[in-house]
C-alpha cells in the first residue's frame, strides 16, 4: 500500500494592507498558474502579496507585483524572476463577472491571499472599492473599540 502523503496546509501569505485599503465586495477563489521553483519557495513560506494586484486582459486574469522569492538550493539551473506575472486560473462565468466589475467605476481587482487546498495553491482575489481616508479612520476607530470592549470584558472578573 502507498504511503499517505501528508498536504500542507494553512495559508502562505496575506495581503493586509489590502483589507486597510479597500472595501470587500466579493471574493473569489482562483488556480495559480506556477514554475517548480515557485512551489517549493511556496512551500518554504518564501512570498509577499503587498503591492500585487489583478490584471484582467483578453478574457484572462494576470497576477502582477506578487514577490516569490527564489530558493538557492531550488532554482540553480532556472533563471528565475521572483515578480514575474502570473496566471490566474478561473471559470468563464467569474471572469465575466470580474471583467463587468472592474469596467464599473471605483471597481479593482486585488489578491487578497495564497493558500494551500490540498495539494493545489490557490490564490484568493477580491472585487473591491477603494476607501477614502476617512473611511480608513472610521475603521480604525472601530477596531479599537471593539478591542477595547473585549478587554473590558476579559477583565471583569479579574478585578476581585
Amino acid at each position: 500500500m502507498a504511503k499517505q502523503k501528508k498536504h500542507p496546509s494553512g495559508t502562505i501569505a496575506l495581503n493586509k494592507k489590502a483589507l486597510h485599503d479597500y472595501f470587500i465586495e466579493q471574493k473569489f477563489e482562483a488556480g495559480v498558474a506556477l514554475a517548480g521553483w515557485e512551489v517549493k519557495s511556496l512551500r518554504a513560506g518564501k512570498a509577499q502579496l503587498v503591492d500585487s494586484y489583478v490584471l484582467l486582459k483578453d478574457g484572462e486574469a494576470w497576477l502582477l507585483g506578487s514577490h516569490i522569492a527564489p530558493l538557492k538550493t531550488a532554482s540553480t539551473h532556472v533563471i528565475a524572476d521572483p515578480t514575474r506575472t502570473r496566471k490566474l486560473l478561473l471559470h468563464k462565468r467569474e471572469l465575466g463577472k470580474l471583467f463587468g466589475a472592474v469596467q464599473q467605476k471605483g471597481y479593482a481587482c486585488i489578491a487578497l491571499s495564497l493558500y494551500w487546498k490540498k495539494h493545489l495553491i490557490k490564490c484568493e482575489i477580491a472585487l473591491a472599492k477603494g476607501k477614502k481616508e476617512y473611511d480608513k479612520r472610521d475603521t480604525e476607530r472601530e477596531r479599537d473599540s471593539h478591542r477595547e470592549i473585549q478587554r473590558a470584558i476579559r477583565n471583569k472578573g479579574k478585578e476581585d
